[in-house]
């Protein structure tokens, strides 16, 4: 199976191909970067397709995070990997952020709590902590820094993510430091592997958002409809 991630769901812009059969990315590209993904993803990905020697009717499916994270880099990227599965007839899976970034510690055979702190701005985060095994201690939500820290609990925990830093400078005093492996944005190479491992009918690539947009409609200032 040859599997095209896409991931601008943060501070990076990536795109990577994984040829199952062989085990191994043939090609991928980061650019780490704030803003400007709308402009750079396409061009990435045309990279990565000839770095890979792959056409787009060669591939298998087409995987792309899907949040939380940038509500605009969410949407450029979900929408750049529904036009290249409609336009290749292939199917485009969805995968959360949060797993993302948990995946290479869960295949490298950690045994610690796993806690993702995805930044959100003004002292919150987006948060998920998974048990050593990689089920879920506590599911997908919007906290505060200092609630995120406190929720991650006593024991030995590995804080990885985009506010991991932010994190663990909130850690209570007196309790067990936490390990910090603070990233900008996950790793495109486990973006492949579990969209590879996704079911397609059960992994939509829609916008997985935790809250709502900090800019919205002004409804008090629209002007009436005659």
């Amino acid at each position: 199976m040859l599997v095209l991630a896409i991931d601008t769901a943060l501070d990076a812009c990536a795109a990577a191909i994984l040829d199952t059969q062989a085990g191994a990315v043939v090609a991928s590209e980061t650019q780490t970067m704030r803003r400007g993904h709308a402009e750079a993803i396409m061009p990435i990905v045309g990279r990565v397709m000839g770095d890979g020697g792959v056409e787009f009717a060669d591939l298998d499916r087409i995987a792309v995070t899907v949040g939380p994270g940038s509500f605009t880099g969410l949407r450029v990227g979900i929408a750049a990997a529904r036009g290249i599965a409609l336009a290749a007839r292939r199917p485009a899976v969805g995968l959360s952020t949060f797993a993302a970034y948990a995946a290479p510690y869960f295949a490298g055979g950690q045994s610690r709590t796993v806690a993702v702190a995805i930044d959100a701005r003004h002292d919150h985060c987006y948060l998920q902590i998974f048990a050593a095994d990689g089920s879920t201690l506590v599911t997908p939500q919007f906290a505060s820094v200092d609630e995120v820290a406190r929720a991650a609990g006593k024991g030995s925990v590995l804080v990885v993510g985009s506010a991991a830093a932010l994190v663990g400078a909130a850690w209570p005093t007196g309790w067990p430091p936490p390990t910090i492996e603070a990233q900008d944005a996950p790793n495109i190479t486990w973006v492949a592997h579990l969209g590879a491992a996704a079911e397609p009918g059960r992994a939509p690539p829609k916008p997985f958002y935790l809250r709502r947009p900090d800019a919205r409609d002004q409804a008090g200032a629209r002007l009436p409809r005659r």
